[in-house]
Order: structure tokens, then C-alpha cells, then sequence
């Protein structure tokens, strides 16, 4: 569903010609509430959760710059 979000997000920032961050970010919200919403419609018709503990995936350790090596 992010794929989805990020190119509802596009798509209604190039349709409105969207400039700067306000604009920018009254199409991203309107791109997470489609997302979101065809999340909701897809559980509610299986009636399964998509976001689970055993798909949940850990945030990965950053790497700090100019760390020494092994």
C-alpha cells in the first residue's frame, strides 16, 4: 500500500501543480488517506489483518560515517 500512497501522492500533487510545502503536503495526505482506505476495504473483505507481528520488519541499525572497518 505504500507504493500505492506515494503515487496517489504524485499523481494529485501534478494534477492541482502542486509548489512548495504546503501544497506538497496537502497531496501527501490526501495520497495516505486513499492508501489507507484501500487498507481498511481489503480487511474488512477478508476480514485478516494486513499489518501483523509476523510481517512487521524491524528498523535496520544506521551506519555511521566514517566508522572504522573491521
Amino acid at each position: 500500500f505504500t507504493a500505492l500512497a506515494e503515487l496517489s501522492t504524485r499523481q494529485i500533487a501534478e494534477n492541482v501543480d502542486a509548489t512548495g510545502l504546503t501544497e506538497n503536503k496537502g497531496a501527501a495526505q490526501a495520497g495516505g488517506r486513499i492508501a489507507r482506505q484501500a487498507r481498511q476495504q481489503l480487511e474488512n473483505q477478508t476480514g485478516k489483518s494486513i499489518i501483523s507481528p509476523e510481517n512487521y520488519l524491524p528498523p535496520v541499525p544506521k551506519k555511521l560515517k566514517n566508522a572504522p572497518g573491521p
